[in-house]
């Protein structure tokens, strides 16, 4: 007999743990900008991720790494100020905790005081696991990311699947019930085998998000606009297109210019 999931007026870190333990699945997206981030928030999201994925969807960059401290923290000002009903999440960027606890604890706090943000993520394990437990002292919620670290790009060189090997899927494992151990309320895992992503989801209390890492975790994230198909050169295997933004916004754009040059834009009904 199905069970009746209960409505959340508010997502908070405790709503995710009763979603885990009621077998309801966890929606999240991304959103960098207000106007974005009120559709999103609108639709039902339970968690919109401010992700330093805008360093490539908003500034143009080949990698998460250049984006700023205070790039994030205006882009998550941005959508807390859109979001009514979904947690938001903000990503701590490169540079800002990695091997430095209380450097880290000062960049969790700028995201809070200065954005409004309700949590933190930070990407890594055991080698983060002092600056993790620094944040967290100060009241501060932080989910955890393993598996493929886009931070960590030049070490990997390659955006290939992770954990493939039996020592790195180990290692994986160990540090996500590492994280739990330390107080993170949620885990993201990217781009690993299905069947890890499943051990790791069963293994732990907290509830575990997937990209590109199969069914069975508790949750799925994308990047809002590929899957909305308004970039459309980046093609993973984890990728379902709901829309061809590109496509359409480009004919929308096309039919503009047209009126326009031929004085057809606007007409006496769109003139004062």
């Amino acid at each position: 007999m199905s069970t009746a999931k209960k409505s959340y007026k508010k997502i908070t870190t405790k709503s995710l743990t009763e979603m885990k333990n009621n077998g309801e699945k966890i929606a999240m997206l991304t959103a960098y900008d207000y106007t974005m981030a009120k559709i999103v928030d609108n639709a039902g999201i339970d968690i919109i991720l401010v992700g330093d994925s805008a360093s490539n969807v908003m500034a143009g960059y080949e990698t998460t790494l250049p984006i700023t401290l205070d790039h994030m923290i205006y882009h998550a000002s941005s959508v807390v100020r859109a979001t009514e009903r979904s947690l938001v999440v903000v990503d701590l960027p490169f540079g800002s905790y990695q091997g430095d606890s209380k450097g880290a604890l000062d960049s969790a706090v700028r995201i809070m005081k200065e954005s409004g943000g309700h949590s933190v993520k930070l990407e890594g394990g055991s080698e983060i696991a002092e600056s993790i437990s620094r944040i967290l002292t100060a009241g501060i919620p932080v989910m955890g990311h393993l598996g493929l670290t886009p931070q960590s790009i030049y070490k990997f060189g390659t955006f290939t699947v992770r954990a493939k090997e039996e020592e790195e899927a180990k290692k994986l494992l160990s540090d996500a019930k590492l994280l739990e151990e330390l107080g993170c309320f949620a885990l993201v895992l990217e781009k690993i085998p299905a069947k890890l992503a499943k051990q790791v989801a069963e293994s732990i209390s907290i509830p575990v998000i997937g990209i590109g890492a199969g069914n069975d975790v508790d949750g799925q994230v994308l990047v809002t606009h590929d899957m909305l198909g308004m970039t459309h050169e980046f093609n993973p295997r984890f990728l379902r297109r709901y829309l061809d933004l590109f496509t359409d916004m480009t004919g929308a754009f096309e039919s503009y210019i047209s009126d326009v040059k031929s004085r057809d834009f606007p007409n006496e009904n769109e003139q004062y």
